[in-house]
């Protein structure tokens, strides 16, 4: 399977699916317990139908957007992502420069492979730094700091881990960072031996948003011991509104979703809100963030700006969640997939299509510019 085969994001999930050891094509692909919310993440789109408009004459399309104060070309994003250099070696620089070619933004996680100052330094498109909340206070402030020093727009408050979720499938395979692998785990390796060759001849592995804080390697930490000894389950609305006015900035919460926590996250100060269930790898059972986009929009829409990720997987995906009042979309699998499928042309070539897709349905929905998506051109079965 080459590249030129894939066309849509089933196609670049076999071609990852082809190329990576199993341990590693489930920790992107797996989900928390029965993966009951991972599915309907993407079913939750099914039942929601467009209405388009004919005879309009639309010649051109404007696709931009302003969201959290930053101008992009398409009204999607690639999300921040953890440990993006297990699936390739090019990893978060694939991904930063898939995302500067098409005028969008990219995030950079806390858990991320390459330095934040780094990607900053190489592109000068909107930049999002996804960080976690610690035990350690110093640790948090430093965190952010940095992010102030390197230049970053955005910070992004991940507020849905406090614990990690029960994902069963790395359990089986003794994924971990370090490796700890099952015996099943190490014969997913041994039969991607192209896969074990790439990740030894290209620099070390490491994790540059922590490794003066945390010893990953040599039998410390793995990352569930990370979310569940480092990270503080203790953090409440008064610690996130403390860091919300030292960042004084763009600050957005990811992971909110009910209207309750809407509300207060406009209280405090906030920028963004993301409505999110971390692609279904937290809370199994967890609404969609698409059935619950209008009831939050209605709430808090004129005062925040609402983003939604988890579970797309088309254009028209996307224009439906714009056409409810989200101001841009998230992708993660979308673009992971492709990035362990070929590195930065699989992730450019996945960002052009679904840039192609929102063209072509926004003409077949009669629309020139994105402000002109409404509720108006959906129905609910």
């Amino acid at each position: 399977m080459r590249l030129g085969d894939c066309h849509n994001f089933h196609d670049f999930r076999a071609m990852a699916k082809r190329r990576l050891p199993g341990p590693i094509f489930d920790y992107i692909d797996g989900a928390a317990d029965d993966e009951v919310t991972h599915r309907r993440n993407s079913e939750s789109f099914e039942r929601c139908d467009l209405v388009p408009n004919v005879l309009r004459g639309v010649g051109q399309v404007d696709m931009s957007v302003t969201v959290m104060g930053q101008r992009l070309a398409m009204p999607v994003y690639c999300s921040p992502t953890a440990l993006q250099r297990l699936f390739h070696h090019e990893g978060e620089r694939a991904v930063a420069a898939a995302a500067a070619k098409y005028g969008t933004m990219f995030g950079v996680s806390s858990l991320g492979t390459t330095s934040l100052e780094e990607l900053r330094k190489r592109h000068d498109t909107p930049q999002v730094y996804q960080f976690y909340f610690h035990r350690d206070r110093g640790l948090n402030r430093a965190m952010m700091q940095r992010a102030r020093e390197a230049g970053v727009e955005v910070m992004m408050l991940t507020v849905d881990s406090i614990t990690g979720g029960n994902r069963e499938r790395d359990l089986r395979t003794g994924f971990s960072i370090p490796f700890k692998l099952t015996l099943a785990g190490m014969l997913q390796f041994a039969l991607k031996p192209a896969w074990a060759l790439n990740y030894l001849t290209h620099e070390r592995f490491r994790l540059p948003q922590l490794d003066q804080h945390v010893d990953m390697g040599g039998g410390a930490m793995s990352i569930s011991r990370y979310f569940t000894e480092m990270l503080d389950p203790t953090m409440s609305w008064d610690d996130v509104a403390e860091m919300v006015k030292l960042w004084s900035g763009q600050f957005c919460l990811k992971g909110v979703m009910s209207v309750a926590d809407a509300r207060r996250a406009v209280d405090i100060g906030c920028t963004g809100i993301v409505l999110s269930n971390h692609g279904g790898r937290q809370l199994d059972g967890s609404r969609a963030a698409f059935d619950q986009l209008a009831e939050i929009v209605d709430a808090v829409g004129d005062r925040i700006d609402v983003i939604m990720d988890g579970g797309v997987q088309r254009g028209t995906h996307v224009l439906k969640a714009l056409s409810l009042g989200a101001k841009a979309v998230g992708l993660g699998r979308y673009y992971l997939y492709p990035l362990a499928a070929a590195g930065q042309p699989g992730v450019e070539r996945a960002l052009g299509a679904i840039r192609t897709e929102i063209e072509r349905g926004m003409k077949l929905m009669g629309c020139s510019s994105i402000d002109q998506l409404s509720r108006e051109n959906l129905r609910f079965r």
